[in-house]
């Protein structure tokens, strides 16, 4: 099952420089790396990126992050995946960009 990270590209170019990763500042002040499923990226996008263009949509496979990934209640009690250790670039399966259209972000094909 792939579950999703979206990065601002400032923060996506410090992963890739670091190869590994804390997350972004909200991450860091909750204590674990904040992710989504498929069914959940387009409300987070919206929710906590509405306006900012130049994302970076990563992949990850969650049989990859073994027992650090916990799926937690969130908006709504849903349950999402939240991982409690660095993000390293093995972890990662693929990226591209989410770039912001007149109605939304443009999710790659496939995604959503």
């Amino acid at each position: 099952m792939l579950i999703y990270k979206i990065f601002r590209r400032s923060e996506w170019d410090q992963f890739v420089a670091a190869g590994r990763s804390l997350g972004a500042p909200v991450d860091l002040a909750d204590g674990y790396i904040h992710l989504s499923t498929a069914a959940q990226v387009t409300g987070t996008a919206a929710r906590h990126f509405a306006g900012e263009g130049d994302l970076v949509l990563v992949a990850l496979d969650a049989r990859r992050l073994g027992p650090a990934l916990r799926w937690e209640p969130a908006r709504g009690g849903e349950l999402f995946p939240h991982l409690y250790r660095a993000l390293v670039s093995d972890d990662v399966v693929w990226d591209k960009s989410l770039p912001l259209g007149v109605s939304g972000h443009i999710f790659p094909e496939g995604v959503v």
